[in-house]
């Protein structure tokens, strides 16, 4: 019985030990491997995202008609009458329009920064002398969830985010995140796409979902390790203290028996 003891403890130790590959990102990437390029990735807008568009002018009450009022807003509604002031923001419709003032229904959705700014720039040629156009995405987030230190939402505040980004955001992988399936959730105007991403290989930056958009869901799976200890449940301390309770009897037994033997 007492031998019994710390070959149990060995195998605890076994199962439960892991190797530096098993947790390292970006395995076999070598310096020979630098790549030099342009990075010429921008997001482009969806259904449902929620915009600010400003326009300005040299001539600045021309381009009034062209911008939404402020308005006031408080997140308490019991003191909405002296709540913050906010730019009022367009939604893209199921069509992928925004109903913009004086111009009407503009159609943006698949077109990413520049090609919308550049689209309003032109149109307002025919209204404004050298206008200016700003636009903004207020609902720029990604949600991280699983086997990470701090699952939740976060802003993405220059509205470009890479999933090592996120996954920084997001406190990082536990040790007990699976690095070589993570799981890329991204809706495109109501078709979701699911893309599997290996952390620990180069190719990771080849991949479709390196670069993140709005409203994607990264999540991070139990490696084998914590799934086998999610199946025992949430009994295993009771489990692993009846064992003790039981080899700590047995011991005791025999020692009474060997005392009574003599």
């Amino acid at each position: 019985m007492k031998k019994f003891i710390p070959l149990l403890i060995l195998f605890l130790l076994v199962i439960s030990c892991k190797t530096k590959d098993d947790v390292v990102y970006f395995n076999g990437i070598d310096s020979k491997d630098n790549i030099i390029g342009i990075d010429s990735y921008s997001p482009t807008y969806h259904i449902d995202d929620e915009l600010i568009i400003i326009v300005s002018a040299i001539d600045s009450e021309a381009a009034r008609p062209f911008n939404l009022m402020a308005v006031s807003y408080s997140d308490d509604v019991r003191y909405a009458s002296v709540g913050r002031e906010r730019l009022q923001s367009y939604i893209i419709d199921p069509e992928g329009n925004i109903d913009f003032p004086v111009l009407g229904k503009v159609k943006i959705a698949g077109l990413n920064r520049e090609q919308a700014t550049n689209l309003f720039v032109n149109k307002l040629k025919d209204y404004i002398k050298e206008p200016i156009v700003n636009i903004r995405t207020l609902n720029y987030k990604i949600t991280v969830l699983g086997e990470v230190a701090r699952p939740g939402t976060y802003t993405a505040i220059n509205e470009r985010i890479t999933l090592i980004e996120a996954l920084g955001m997001a406190g990082d992988l536990t040790i007990y995140g699976e690095r070589e399936n993570v799981l890329v959730i991204q809706d495109y105007d109501g078709k979701k796409t699911f893309t599997r991403v290996n952390l620990k290989s180069k190719d990771l930056f080849d991949s479709p979902a390196y670069y993140l958009s709005q409203n994607d869901v990264v999540y991070v799976e139990p490696n084998k390790t914590q799934a086998r200890a999610s199946g025992i449940g949430a009994s295993t301390g009771v489990i692993f203290s009846s064992l003790g309770v039981i080899i700590s009897s047995a011991a005791l037994i025999i020692t009474i028996i060997s005392l009574n033997n003599n």
